[in-house]
């Protein structure tokens, strides 16, 4: 055995230790390293007054766990990780390098099921898992739920609840827990151990956790406090409290705006706007529109039911899920039809939702290597960048649900023998996203950063195009874009096109096809950062203006575009993360107090391994 100090205070076991305790501290290692799935890294240290039951366990060089700590499910911790006393870390948990979690925290990775027809407690658990990056701070008493992502850098202050993703570097805190700060953002004539905005009270604690991250103050989770506020120039115009205003007023009549679209017939179901047919993309902008706002399912169904549903459009062959009024069958063709873009809005309306496809999207799962670039030189590219863009684009987002997302439960008990075979596939064909973006690297233009020569008649469709392929590729999978500079100076150029972008005739795709593009490039580079950040609040100002009481956002701003005008779920529903953007290069986007989760998340959803 050891001093009963070393299983609260774990980082200084090695150090300090005695022979006999170093090699009692082996042992217990070795018993626990003789169960399946549990690997150890060197100087490590696991108390033996833990709870580590885990069905696979990984933990890393220099990582520990302190005395009290349990530990269940499939748990993985780089290196330099902490668990610290009385800490749960329970289900599928995956953690990056240097995590280090405060004491008498909870990192759930799991869920109980509530259908309201059976008592919680014999209901089937679900796990969509929770992966945190590398460098991350988890302060005391936070509590972490299932099929959340962390990135990389961020802090989760102490006493947060925490049920949505966390961007790379964003400083988090409250119930729930929402964005306070960037942890890179800096005060002039302060350091970050001594400014006060920084909201980082200083707590006695060892080299375990360093700082205790708290946020100070009663209203310390209100913008109105969050840190670099103070520094914000007078001479913004009232930008800044007319973002709060919109997304007040658009919080406050989200349920208006989705009541108008559900048709009640027929068990119920979303329309883009009232009158239009029905479509399984209103169904999924209800979603993203009800997410983005209430932080909830539509209320017009539970979500488990509005889960169920959209899951049950997916074709089981192919993958992909057809439009209403048509059959699946033998002309169901990835590439065609608005079947290929509910690939990303099903996907992601499931993904919001807290399900997943039930089967792999077997259109992309089957191709190879060899096929794929075959497909890609197929595609039109000089004449139609932004079809060949946009199929780029599902086809990533097929291969990362293929990837990244467990198939829904339901799927094990589809009938057939031949689903039960087709279910037994591999739902991802080796080396065929490499593939993917090996060609894309070798095929892009050089000189415009796009694919595809940008000119004044072809502009527009290539840029357009470059929206949507690196949507589902570069920024989906966290790389980073090749020639970022001269991309810039593309999108600017097209930017400044009036047939486009003077006041009044903007539309949703035009704008988010810029902004993004520009935000994009601008987490690589600050190149002509000050030209984008003034296009960027232009469109803002106009933006805001568009809000139609009780009835969401037109999609396109122009009178002269009949029902292009018209408030409907789609121009809502992507207004609403077009200006999430565009404040967000114009820094202020979290006066907002909304961040996109779906289609339009701004952060990576998939990060491939790497050497």
């Amino acid at each position: 055995m050891h001093a009963l100090s070393y299983d609260y205070s774990p980082w200084t076991f090695w150090n300090n230790a005695s022979a006999e305790e170093h090699q009692a501290q082996i042992e217990h290692q070795k018993a626990l390293a003789q169960r399946d799935g549990v690997t150890i890294g060197e100087r490590a240290f696991l108390s033996p007054l833990a709870n580590v039951d885990a069905e696979t366990f990984v933990i890393g060089p220099d990582s520990y766990v302190a005395a009290h700590a349990y530990v269940t499910g499939e748990v993985s911790m780089g290196e330099n990780c902490t668990i610290n006393a009385f800490t749960v870390v329970r289900g599928a948990v995956t953690m990056g390098d240097a995590v280090r979690i405060g004491a008498h925290t909870s990192i759930l990775g799991f869920n109980h099921s509530m259908d309201p027809a059976q008592s919680v407690f014999r209901q089937p658990l679900s796990s969509r898992g929770i992966v945190i990056g590398d460098d991350v701070w988890i302060g005391s008493n936070v509590v972490v739920l299932d099929g959340v992502t962390v990135g990389s850098h961020a802090v989760l202050a102490a006493g947060a609840v925490v049920t949505k993703d966390v961007p790379e570097w964003s400083v988090v805190g409250g119930n729930p827990a929402r964005q306070l700060r960037d942890r890179r953002d800096g005060v002039a004539g302060s350091s970050a151990s001594t400014r006060p905005e920084a909201g980082l009270v200083p707590a006695v604690a060892g080299p375990d956790d360093g700082l205790v991250p708290v946020i100070a103050g009663r209203d310390a989770g209100l913008v109105s406090v969050v840190a670099g506020l103070a520094t914000v120039s007078a001479n913004d115009g009232g930008l800044r409290s007319r973002l709060a205003a919109f997304a007040d007023a658009a919080r406050a009549q989200a349920t208006d705006v989705l009541s108008r679209c559900w048709v009640g017939e027929d068990d119920g179901y979303f329309v883009d706007r009232p009158g239009a047919p029905r479509t399984v993309r209103a169904q999924c902008d209800a979603v993203e529109i009800a997410d983005l706002l209430l932080g909830s399912a539509p209320p017009q169904l539970p979500a488990s039911e509005q889960a169920r549903r959209l899951a049950g459009l997916q074709d089981p062959v192919t993958g992909l899920v057809p439009e209403f009024g048509t059959q699946p069958d033998a002309s169901l063709e990835f590439g065609k039809g608005p079947a290929t873009y509910h690939v990303l809005s099903v996907g992601y309306a499931l993904d919001l939702l807290g399900s997943g496809f039930p089967h792999p999207i077997r259109a992309v799962a089957n191709t190879g290597a060899a096929e794929l670039v075959s497909a890609l030189d197929a595609l039109p590219w000089r004449k139609e960048a932004w079809e060949s863009g946009a199929w780029v684009d599902a086809w990533g987002t097929a291969a990362y649900w293929n990837l990244a997302r467990q198939h829904h439960l339901a799927a094990a008990a589809a009938g057939s023998s031949r689903l039960d075979s087709l279910n037994r596939v591999n739902p991802h064909s080796a080396g065929s996203v490499e593939a993917l973006f090996g060609w894309l690297l070798a095929r892009v233009n050089p000189a415009s950063g796009t694919w595809g020569t940008p000119a004044h008649d072809t502009r527009l469709k290539v840029v357009n195009g470059y929206y949507r392929l690196t949507r589902g590729t570069f920024a989906q999978f966290g790389l980073p874009v090749p020639h970022v500079e001269n991309l810039v100076d593309t999108v600017l150029e097209h930017a400044a096109d009036p047939r486009y972008f003077a006041a009044g005739s903007q539309n949703a795709c035009n704008v988010l096809d810029v902004v993004h593009p520009l935000w994009l490039a601008s987490k690589q580079t600050t190149y002509r950062a000050g030209d984008g950040k003034a296009w960027a609040t232009r469109q803002l100002e106009q933006a805001i203006t568009w809000w139609h009481p009780g009835e969401g956002m037109a999609f396109s701003a122009s009178p002269d575009s009949g029902v292009q005008h018209l408030p409907t779920l789609q121009g809502t529903e992507m207004w609403l993360a077009i200006i999430w953007y565009l404040a967000d290069i114009a820094g202020h986007a979290e006066a907002l107090g909304y961040r996109p989760r779906g289609v339009h998340r701004p952060e990576p959803a998939f990060s491939l391994p790497r050497l």
